[in-house]
């Protein structure tokens, strides 16, 4: 689905990825409906699109709040007349710890936030999809979604269901007006730990030598470009590539690969 003309919905727009979606997408000719947990966020946001800041409405609602998310789509349609598309992009990580040592309730609101907050946006947007001419759903899952990252175990888990939930919907959707695409980002360059409340291990920076980080910038146009390309999968960042395959070939030594260069980020 070509990007110009069309009114697109995106979480998570006050920072990051979500963010830089954002921008890019008003700069290409759409209109953007910016849903955040944080009013501030979203209004610093609309004001770096400068001209572009009316083709901007703010939404500030917790996408894990099913009642707030059912009330969007009418919201987002007084606000712009209708709606094309839905990044999903609003996600968190957990502490850097084992399952062992992760607590219920960080558990449930990783859960929430990142399986259920799609859940709700999804349900809620798809019947006003189907009704346009063309629509697209882009849910971003994460490296973690397709193999394991040790001290990630219940975010994977979340992001994996994100995965397969996303590629369930592809299917169901293929004679439809609607495409459907999985983002798989690897490490992205943005303040995710500070938006999830976590804080980064002392041993975060040897990790991140690791995995070079890619510029949130650059993530919104990969998945732009993919979205105007109607793909199936998008894979962001040399990390995210190298690992696909490395799982695909030796599960068992990806996963130890992995350890090892993780294991510095978990308690003794």
């Amino acid at each position: 689905m070509k990007v110009n003309g069309k009114i697109i919905v995106v979480t998570g727009a006050g920072s990051g990825i979500g963010r830089a979606l954002t921008l890019l997408l008003v700069n290409s000719g759409a209109r953007v409906a910016a849903v955040d947990l944080h009013a501030e966020a979203i209004e610093q946001t609309a004001e770096l699109a400068g001209a572009n800041k009316d083709k901007i409405s703010a939404h500030t609602v917790n996408v894990s709040d099913h009642a707030a998310v059912d009330a969007l789509p009418d919201q987002v349609i007084s606000a712009h007349g209708a709606v094309d598309g839905v990044v999903n992009n609003a996600g968190i990580i957990q502490p850097f710890v084992r399952l062992n040592d992760l607590q219920y309730d960080a558990i449930e609101r990783v859960i929430n936030v990142n399986l259920y907050g799609v859940i709700y946006m999804t349900k809620a947007f798809l019947p006003h999809l189907f009704n346009r001419p063309t629509a697209h759903v882009v849910n971003v899952s994460s490296m973690g979604g397709f193999f394991p990252v040790p001290g990630q175990t219940v975010y994977g888990a979340s992001k994996a269901a994100v995965k397969l939930l996303t590629e369930g919907l592809y299917a169901e959707c293929l004679n439809t007006n609607v495409r459907v695409t999985v983002v798989f980002p690897g490490a992205i360059a943005t303040n995710i730990t500070q938006n999830s409340g976590i804080a980064m291990p002392a041993a975060g920076g040897e990790a991140q030598k690791s995995f070079p980080m890619t510029p949130a910038d650059d993530a919104a146009k990969i998945i732009v470009n993919g979205m105007e390309r109607d793909k199936f999968q998008v894979y962001i960042g040399r990390d995210a590539k190298m690992m696909n395959y490395f799982y695909r070939f030796s599960p068992a030594r990806a996963t130890r690969f992995m350890y090892n260069q993780m294991k510095g980020l978990l308690p003794s």
